[in-house]
């Protein structure tokens, strides 16, 4: 495969009218492009497409373990790499190589690499912090590329069941954003859950994907009673089996379509009710927030963790993720809302039309948090007021 990525000549020279062996001719068209604003958008494409691969090429090294076999930084040849992992040789040298030319890995020598300390840190699990996995939410959006085509042209959306690894990524950046902060940083913004949740209360987390939160609660919190909420029957059978590999008695997974919660919730039963990263992707958010606020008891805490945006686009063109969540929301979030009918918010409806689906819902009392070490993401603390 070929592809054409430079400048057109015309273009770099000046023009058609343009005489190759003098100067570029002044353009007397006020609506032609600029050369050099055209040779620095070419630029840009040149380097989106090397930062792409790149993308997927960490995606690839996270799914097979060879980030994760590189990550004691010394360095080895493409042949021992497949031997550790048990990959194809011909296919990790490639990938090597790949990695090299951006610049992830070091060359030393002819067929040495090393996946230097400070990339380590960013890119394995060991490390703490896997920034590989976002490389596999673009290529799942890349996956429903022909499906999303046809709802460009024909309306509708591209229904969960499409997204077959939807599930098993949302778990690896939950345990990375919402399991890692849980205990420390989330619980506290309500300073009274703690204790709480030590003597005894009822919990739900709603759209709980694998449950991995609501497991980790359940394991602190013994005493607590704890049920999880998802429409996916594959991720909930997940949920279901770790549990019970786990031994927890006091949380269970149920799949149950939240579209007309606010008609079917149960009346003050819930002390805390969470949702993580899960409303801005329901058919009908507004149906969801009022049923939380019907099943939250009148001292009840509601935590929502949702993406950190505005929802005016004005307001999001500084953002540091703003086109890589507008693209998932394109993607999947929008689309699959609107699969079911729903309204297709998108992940990008920020927080101004959050605070107005909670008030409509009820809720008086909403105070919004932002963690340093976190740039993609709101934390509500919803009360009744």
């Amino acid at each position: 495969m070929c592809m054409h990525t430079s400048i057109p000549d015309t273009l770099r020279n000046g023009g058609p009218s343009a005489d190759p062996s003098g100067p570029p001719s002044p353009s007397t068209d006020p609506t032609a492009p600029d050369p050099q604003a055209v040779e620095a958008f070419g630029e840009r494409i040149g380097s989106a497409l090397n930062e792409g691969g790149m993308l997927l090429l960490l995606a690839l090294g996270d799914r097979t373990g060879l980030l994760e076999a590189l990550s004691d930084g010394g360095p080895v040849t493409s042949r021992e790499l497949a031997e550790t992992t048990g990959l194809e040789e011909r296919y990790v040298r490639e990938w090597l190589h790949g990695l090299t030319v951006a610049g992830v890995l070091e060359l030393e020598g002819d067929d040495r690499f090393r996946l230097p300390p400070a990339h380590a840190a960013l890119l394995t699990r060991s490390g703490g912090e896997n920034m590989a996995i976002y490389g596999q939410f673009l290529s799942m959006s890349a996956s429903v590329e022909d499906e999303v085509v046809h709802c460009f042209r024909e309306g509708g959306g591209v229904p969960y069941e499409r997204f077959h690894r939807f599930h098993e990524i949302m778990a690896e950046d939950s345990a990375q954003i919402v399991l890692a902060a849980l205990h420390e940083h989330i619980l506290p913004l309500a300073p009274e859950l703690p204790a709480r949740l030590e003597e005894g209360i009822d919990v739900a987390d709603l759209g709980c994907g694998r449950g991995r939160a609501l497991r980790a609660l359940a394991r602190r919190y013994p005493a607590s009673r704890f049920v999880g909420w998802d429409l996916s029957e594959e991720a909930i059978e997940w949920a279901r089996d770790r549990a019970e590999e786990e031994g927890l008695t006091n949380v269970r997974f149920a799949v149950r379509d939240l579209s007309d919660f606010d008609a079917t919730a149960s009346e003050n039963r819930f002390d805390l009710i969470t949702t993580f990263d899960a409303v801005h992707d329901q058919a009908f958010p507004e149906r969801l927030v009022a049923g939380i606020a019907r099943a939250l008891r009148p001292d009840g805490v509601y935590l929502m963790q949702d993406i950190q945006a505005h929802s005016h686009v004005a307001e999001n063109v500084d953002h540091p993720l703003g086109t890589f969540l507008y693209t998932l929301s394109l993607t999947h979030c929008m689309t699959v809302s609107l699969a079911q009918g729903g309204r297709g918010l998108g992940t990008m409806w920020g927080r101004e039309m959050a605070r107005e689906l909670l008030a409509e819902a009820g809720f008086a009392d909403v105070t919004v948090h932002q963690f340093e070490h976190d740039v993609q993401n709101d934390y509500y603390v919803v009360r009744h007021g």
